[in-house]
């Protein structure tokens, strides 16, 4: 698998290549490119590129220094796509939605589109259900506790655990390369505990939010609706942010639409980012 070196540190980055329209997809808190390994498969002339983002399942750790605040993951991206020289990129974010601060940030020059799929949005970071872990973190020793719990068969297909996050069975290596860099690094268990307790208060992720709007590219929101952790009412409202926005909604999937209705994401995809003729 590729790398980058970005000034917070590296970044592994699978990529489809080809001249294809470009489609760099985010991933979830302790998730990494394969959260994606159902969908990309489908988007043949495509470009595919999925970064494995330092939100805990990172195969490296990074710079000590790093910033990996929610505004600092963001940044992080758009380093990214700086660095392999991307442009009129989509952006898709599913499960965490920090890659929105972009445009906050006032670094979403690189965007063409965005697609924010069940994803965290105005002051749902995190959502209300993954409080009690970033609490845990919070505590010494909490990280390495929180990542023992998630050896556990509750944990990971409990509705409680990552389990609620979809209607299909999550196969157990696909969790353990989730969750084995945590478990057995401690620099990455620095990372992760430095995301999850990096998130700014209400005040100032409703004023990350307000600025969405100053995006005028395409956006795409796709929500799942038996979703239990991201409100549907957040999807009507990110249509209304964002100058050109429209809504289709996934049945019969949670949280991870790309893990229970593969075929129909690929599908939302294609329509909204043509291929080139």
């Amino acid at each position: 698998m590729p790398s980058v070196q970005l000034p917070a540190g590296p970044i592994d980055y699978l990529d489809t290549g080809g001249d294809g329209p470009v489609l760099v997809f985010g991933h979830g808190l302790l998730m990494n490119e394969t959260q994606w390994r159902k969908v990309i498969p489908l988007l043949d002339g495509y470009r595919c590129i999925a970064p494995t983002l330092p939100l805990g399942s990172q195969r490296h750790p990074m710079n000590p220094d790093a910033d990996l605040s929610q505004r600092g993951i963001a940044r992080i991206i758009a380093d990214f796509l700086a660095a392999l020289e991307l442009r009129d990129v989509t952006l898709v974010l599913n499960d965490w939605g920090g890659g929105q601060f972009m445009i906050s940030d006032g670094r979403a020059d690189r965007l063409g589109r965005l697609v924010l799929a069940s994803c965290e949005a105005f002051d749902n970071f995190p959502p209300k259900p993954a409080r009690p872990g970033v609490t845990l973190c919070r505590i010494p020793g909490g990280t390495s506790l929180f990542m023992r719990l998630m050896a556990t068969s509750f944990f990971r297909h409990g509705d409680q655990g990552y389990g609620g996050l979809t209607k299909t069975r999550i196969p157990d290596d696909i969790m353990d390369d989730w969750f084995g860099p945590a478990t057995r690094d401690a620099n990455i268990r620095r990372d992760l505990r430095k995301f999850v307790t990096g998130t700014p208060p209400r005040k100032i992720l409703l004023k990350w939010a307000s600025r969405l709007s100053t995006f005028d590219g395409p956006v795409l929101v796709v929500w799942a609706t038996e979703d239990r952790m991201m409100p549907a009412e957040h999807a009507h409202r990110l249509v209304d942010v964002f100058p050109d926005a429209r809504l289709v909604q996934i049945e019969n999937s949670r949280t991870l639409i790309p893990e229970d209705q593969p075929e129909q994401f690929a599908a939302a995809l294609r329509q909204f980012v043509p291929r080139r003729v």
